[in-house]
């Protein structure tokens, strides 16, 4: 499959802010494509995107779910390609407030494919979650195995996938889904995810916090690696085989969450250990979670490149880089596990 074209091209990204869709700005900008991004609120944003990104994209300020926002942004900067990260992604904060969770990840997902379907773009790809699969003794996830989420984000997730699909296979929208492993890397400024907290407490000579008993196992995927991985599928969607499908991609090597904190000290220099506060798991998690990306490699010759040791440790590089990311102090969520 060849790369796909992206110079002059038109793209909408929704979530362009957050980790993933920072790097994937910052790639779509880097091979020159035309991005216009989505802002709702003015927050401490990544600084991938505030150190220069920003100006070189179109934003258009206000709410997925505003009534005709994304259709007037699609339609008038003309664009051909969309990426659907916008969503509301921590678990925690999804068991306190489902209904905004609901109206984020579902509710926005259908206004956007809806504004795809009437503008006619050339491809969407729509991220999902591996947390959709739900609990499962059947591991690794493969995409043809049954959704069964039982927690408000889960079922978010699930729902906004089995939506965009339904999009393809009624009307044709040439869209794909993706159900990627746990994403990390630097730029993240969310503390109640794992790896960045972890990060931040090592840096600044704090015990990293682990919520659960350290047993946890998941799939990280490097976020250099899932850029490659959206614009690949991006492809294939134009090219015709990603069409209607839902997609994982990770490393498929299942990993503690004791182990991960452990090497990040390791990695960081420091002989601090982690601060285990639990005894189970917390809730809304699931015990062992990775995924089979067998078919992303079948459908594009895509596998990652970035080993986890790599990575954590060009992710502490960043910290360290940008020590302004550690100034908040330690995180006011707890931490979820991955």
């Amino acid at each position: 499959m060849g790369e796909l074209e992206l110079r002059g091209k038109s793209t909408f990204v929704t979530g362009g802010y957050g980790l993933l869709g920072s790097w994937l700005v910052h790639e779509l900008l880097k091979r020159g494509a035309q991005v216009t991004v989505l802002r709702r609120d003015i927050t401490n944003r990544s600084p991938l995107v505030t150190a220069g990104d920003e100006q070189a994209c179109n934003v258009v300020t206000g709410d997925l779910c505003e009534p005709g926002l994304v259709e007037r942004a699609i339609g008038e900067y003309e664009c051909e390609l969309v990426f659907h990260l916008g969503a509301q992604t921590i678990v925690p904060v999804a068991n306190r407030s489902p209904l905004s969770t609901f109206e984020s990840n579902v509710r926005g997902t259908w206004i956007l494919l809806e504004a795809c379907r009437q503008q006619g773009v050339e491809a969407v790809v729509v991220a999902a979650s591996d947390k959709a699969y739900g609990n499962s003794d059947q591991l690794p996830y493969t995409e043809d195995m049954a959704l069964r989420p039982r927690y408000p984000y889960d079922a978010s997730k699930a729902a906004a996938d089995l939506i965009s699909r339904s999009y393809h296979y009624t009307w044709g929208l040439p869209v794909a889904v993706t159900r990627f492993a746990n994403l990390y890397g630097g730029g993240d400024l969310n503390r109640s995810r794992l790896i960045p907290e972890a990060i931040s407490a090592v840096l600044q000579g704090r015990r990293p916090v682990i919520r659960s008993d350290g047993s946890p196992e998941r799939d990280y995927l490097y976020v250099d690696d899932a850029v490659e991985a959206y614009l690949a599928i991006a492809a294939s969607v134009i090219e015709g085989p990603a069409a209607g499908e839902a997609i994982n991609a990770g490393h498929g090597e299942p990993v503690s969450v004791r182990k991960i904190v452990e090497t990040i000290c390791r990695l960081a220099g420091s002989d601090l250990t982690p601060d285990v506060q639990g005894d189970g798991l917390p809730t809304g998690e699931i015990p062992r979670q990775w995924v089979d990306a067998s078919k992303l490699e079948r459908l594009t010759g895509w596998t990652p490149k970035v080993t986890l040791e790599q990575g954590l440790a060009q992710t502490i590089d960043w910290y360290r880089q940008n020590p302004e990311a550690l100034s908040a102090g330690p995180s006011r969520t707890k931490s979820i596990e991955g």
